[in-house]
């Protein structure tokens, strides 16, 4: 497993706007030659756009989706949708119809209007800018983007939090096949290491507090629905948008492996496909498609980790590094 690495071959390129004033900013994954796209959506509490258009009954080309975006600033910041949408069709990149070039494009958001300047949100220049940044290689991680605000461990309230973040994984398989993850962490529940080790949760005095989430719920009233994981698995196969959307919902058995709880009516957990059929092959297998679903999952379970550790503290919020 790699955690950095180009996404040169993967045919996609990612980009950030950070505000770390305001604490919040947006992170795009664009296929600029377009890919079959796939969504599930977990959880309670989800904030996104156009994941109709993922689905297999949309009535789109599967091959025309360019792009997702990831952005802090809750529902207002799936206005930075707008300016990804403005760069793409600036640059004939998305579906002619004759009278415009529209991209497709898929969004998700998380809630940060808790940490930093609350009226501080992404906007259709914060999603513009991303995209002027995006890049195939060396692709910041930790606050940055989409992850600058991210919090986790909230069982206890936002005084008792720690720092999530954006974090980057890729598995290689056979094939000259790979899977890579875009992950920004906004948990209610703690992150947790494969060996079950607290990485970051709740806290007391700065440090993480030895309780079980799920245990310790009850005594603290119903938690607030401003938490959600959001990502994108990006990979060279070629699969069909069924398979793409079924690649989709076994990733987030890569989120349940590391956040405790998951997919709580409190989050809004989202992960988008982009299936770019950079390889040679037409059509994998179906033994071949069961390995790039585990990939996947140990993609974003990876990401998620690196999430955290690559995480700053931010406004009086402490990190675990």
């Amino acid at each position: 497993m790699s955690a950095r690495g180009s996404t040169a071959a993967l045919g996609a390129v990612v980009g950030h706007y950070t505000d770390r004033t305001g604490v919040t900013g947006c992170t795009v994954v664009l296929c600029t030659d377009g890919a079959v796209g796939g969504v599930a959506v977990r959880g309670g509490a989800p904030c996104t756009r156009e994941t109709d258009i993922f689905r297999p009954a949309a009535g789109v080309d599967p091959r025309r989706v360019h792009g997702v975006i990831l952005s802090g600033g809750s529902v207002f910041g799936l206005a930075a949708c707008d300016g990804v949408v403005r760069y793409l069709s600036e640059r004939r990149i998305g579906l002619h119809t004759g009278q415009a070039w529209i991209p497709i494009i898929g969004a998700a958001g998380l809630y940060d209007l808790a940490v930093g300047d609350p009226q501080a949100r992404p906007d259709a220049a914060a999603g513009y800018a991303a995209c002027v940044d995006a890049r195939a290689a060396r692709v910041a991680e930790g606050s940055v983007g989409a992850g600058t605000g991210a919090t986790v461990g909230k069982a206890l309230g936002m005084e008792h939090c720690m720092k999530g973040g954006l974090g980057i994984a890729t598995v290689a398989l056979a094939r000259d096949i790979a899977v890579r993850a875009i992950v920004a962490v906004n948990a209610f529940g703690e992150i947790v290491e494969p060996n079950g080790r607290i990485l970051a949760g709740v806290r007391t005095r700065g440090r993480i507090r030895p309780i079980d989430t799920l245990l310790d719920l009850g005594s603290h009233g119903p938690p607030p629905l401003t938490n959600t994981t959001i990502g994108v698995v990006v990979t060279n196969a070629s699969l069909t948008r069924e398979e793409a959307n079924e690649l989709a919902s076994t990733a987030h058995d890569g989120l349940a492996r590391t956040i405790r709880p998951v997919h709580t009516r409190a989050d809004g957990d989202t992960l988008f496909v982009l299936a770019t059929g950079r390889t040679s092959h037409a059509a994998l297998p179906m033994l071949d498609v069961m390995a790039l679903q585990h990939a996947a999952s140990r993609a974003v379970a990876a990401a998620v980790v690196r999430a955290v550790r690559r995480a700053t503290a931010l406004a009086g919020i402490p990190a675990c590094a």
